[in-house]
């Protein structure tokens, strides 16, 4: 089993997938669209990702703004995350991205990646922020119920 993470943006989504064991996060592609509203081959790729890495469940990035309202960005995703879940048929958990595309940037900007160049893999390390953050947490929620004999 692996989860998918998702970097949903207006242009672009952001792929990563987990390792079989759920402990890493690894950024996989971008998707590219030339219209917003045009998601018929994104959903496609998606589902072709899945087939290929045996996808159990995917993590979408939720854009909330730093207050922790919700804008207009965070309704599309939900729309997306509809299609999604109609589409695959697998649950699509919605995961709080904030701070992961400026972690990302700040990343390729640490490891030497020349600005211009960075806007190629930004949304696909975003993606693996995203995952890793949820695999993370969902590792120490399981750790914490094994101690307290809930498992």
């Amino acid at each position: 089993m692996r989860i998918m993470g998702l970097d949903f943006g207006s242009k672009t989504v952001g792929v990563a997938v987990s390792d079989s064991l759920l402990l890493t996060a690894q950024g996989l592609e971008i998707i590219r669209r030339k219209e917003e509203n045009k998601l018929r081959q994104t959903l496609a790729r998606i589902e072709a990702l899945i087939v290929e890495y045996e996808v159990e469940e995917i993590v979408l990035g939720l854009p909330r703004n730093m207050n922790a309202t919700e804008g207009p960005r965070v309704q599309l995703t939900k729309e997306f995350q509809e299609k999604l879940e109609r589409r695959t048929g697998l649950p699509v958990v919605l995961w709080d991205e904030r701070l992961t595309t400026v972690a990302a940037d700040k990343a390729m900007m640490e490891a030497g990646i020349r600005r211009e160049n960075r806007r190629e893999h930004v949304d696909k390390i975003a993606a693996a922020l995203i995952l890793q953050g949820y695999l993370d947490n969902r590792n120490l929620e399981k750790g914490a119920a094994c101690e307290s004999g809930q498992e």
